[in-house]
């Protein structure tokens, strides 16, 4: 195990994609084995040393910066232990890098549905925040493919948690029986709100299973250190298309409809039925962005449609004439649309779609300002108003903005990008109007990139003291002492003994 104490060997472990300031730390341990890291929790635990996570640092929300403290860093982590084609499992560290396992699993003809725009994180880190990306609309997110967890707990007792073995059914409390600790947690009374996507704090159901408490959890309750994922037979193929719409009203119709559909094809089972991996949606600046990187982008119109759907040589032709005919019944602009059935061309329309984020990080640069970027999400019947909102606001307020995202999941990104300080006060101020918006339509205020240290007063907004107070009681009972995560989505009155 390699431990650092040197400032320059400690700063890359010091800031994550938030670009979060002021982070700082005494150690940084390197481990490579859960013993190892037990050994680290014991002694911080005893100690009272606070204990930072450290993965691959993609997240957007401050959970990896520390702020005093042991660091401990997965990155020897990084062993696929096991790709079983039979059962269709995989047993992993958490310290493996997303596309590595990706590559791995379709290498077997098997499939890991999961998708979040950076695939250079690591799947620890997809746990900890529950993440999802675009295939959710069809699929959900990374807790749907989790079947069992190894977690070192504060104290240095190690865990194993297999789904479906420490349930709460209609009774109050969990049981877990932690490597000889007996661990008994109140199950929360707060329901999850009612959308597709959601990041914000502790998991809670009527039938309440442990291990979902860990995922989602930000590295406040254990370090996860091994994972076993449930994988799917590989698609025989897929057909997609970047779809432009010269009237925004007719793409908006267009995605309910297309979304009611996929919706009603899962409930039949029916392969030969329209039923879409995801649909996502950019706004007329945001394509204006990419036309930067992608000339080839048509002028004038008002937005597009990026879609998936699976195929079968038997079902391909079917399926093609029903979107077809589901574009003509809403205006697309077909002509100039894009279409493909190849793998290739389907990374440069994945390239199109990532194109964005990185044309507005740079243009945050050029600006010398950071970018505001919402990830509201709200139910099915409040989106139409929602999105309303956002451009009524947006284009009132003069701010340089784009909308892009997950319009199947009823959850979009509104970036803004300020141009000077005064502009980036006005930005935060309409970034707080929209949280409040999202809440009183029972919407999440973090559906996808979850709480960390940035938003905590947001999760204050949405969920309340009496709510958070048991979610710090969930805290409490794997990690008393406050160790571990500290800063990450509560605000540390909450804990206070």
């Amino acid at each position: 195990m390699l431990a650092k104490t040197a400032p320059d060997d400690l700063q890359n472990y010091l800031t994550d994609a938030s670009n979060m300031p002021g982070g700082y730390a005494e150690k940084l341990f390197i481990p490579e084995n859960r013993q190892e890291i037990a050994e680290i929790m014991r002694e911080a635990d005893e100690k009272r040393i606070p204990v930072t996570v450290s993965g691959a640092r993609t997240g957007t929300v401050g959970g990896a910066i520390p702020f005093g403290g042991y660091i401990i860093s997965l990155e020897k982590f990084n062993k696929i232990k096991q790709i079983a084609k039979e059962n269709r499992r995989a047993i992993v560290q958490s310290g493996v890098i997303l596309r590595d396992l990706q590559i791995a699993v379709e290498g077997e003809g098997l499939f890991y549905p999961p998708d979040p725009t950076e695939w250079s994180c690591q799947v620890g880190g997809t746990v900890a925040t529950n993440a999802s990306g675009a295939r959710s609309f069809k699929y959900g997110a990374t807790r749907g493919f989790v079947e069992g967890l190894e977690v070192v707990l504060p104290g240095g007792h190690i865990v194993n948690i297999k789904r479906g073995t420490a349930v709460s059914a209609d009774g109050e409390f969990i049981d877990l029986d932690a490597g000889g600790r007996k661990i008994r947690i109140k199950k929360p009374t707060y329901d999850q709100p009612r959308v597709r996507k959601n990041t914000s704090g502790y998991f809670s159901a009527k039938e309440m299973d442990a291990i979902d408490l860990f995922i989602g959890s930000e590295g406040t309750l254990g370090v996860v250190t091994e994972i076993e994922f449930r994988l799917l037979p590989k698609p025989a193929g897929t057909f997609s298309g970047i779809v432009f719409f010269d009237d925004e009203n007719n793409l908006l119709d267009f995605a309910v409809e297309a979304r009611a559909i996929s919706f009603a094809s899962r409930e039949k089972e029916d392969p030969a039925s329209l039923d879409a991996s995801f649909i996502e949606y950019f706004d007329s600046n945001a394509l204006k962005f990419i036309a930067e990187k992608f000339p080839e982008v048509p002028d004038g119109v008002s937005g597009a449609i990026f879609f998936e759907q699976e195929t079968t040589e038997e079902t391909e032709d079917t399926l093609f004439e029903q979107w077809n005919d589901l574009f003509e019944k809403h205006g697309a602009d077909l002509e100039r649309s894009w279409f493909t059935t190849t793998e290739a061309d389907l990374q440069k329309m994945r390239d199109f779609r990532h194109a964005l984020p990185v044309a507005v990080n740079e243009r945050g640069v050029r600006n010398k300002q950071k970018k505001v970027g919402t990830d509201m999400a709200v139910p099915d019947e409040n989106f139409a108003s929602f999105l309303r909102f956002y451009k009524q606001k947006l284009d009132e307020s003069g701010l340089e903005y784009v909308i892009f995202g997950h319009i199947g999941d009823c959850h979009l990104h509104a970036n803004m990008l300020p141009k000077d300080a005064e502009e980036a006060e006005k930005a935060r101020h309409l970034y707080g109007r929209f949280i409040a918006q999202a809440v009183m339509l029972g919407g999440t205020v973090s559906a996808e990139h979850g709480i960390g240290k940035l938003k905590r007063r947001y999760l204050d907004v949405m969920m309340g003291e009496r709510f958070l107070n048991e979610m710090a009681e969930i805290k409490k009972a794997f990690d008393p002492n406050g160790i571990l995560g500290r800063g990450n989505m509560f605000d540390e009155k909450f804990l206070a003994n």
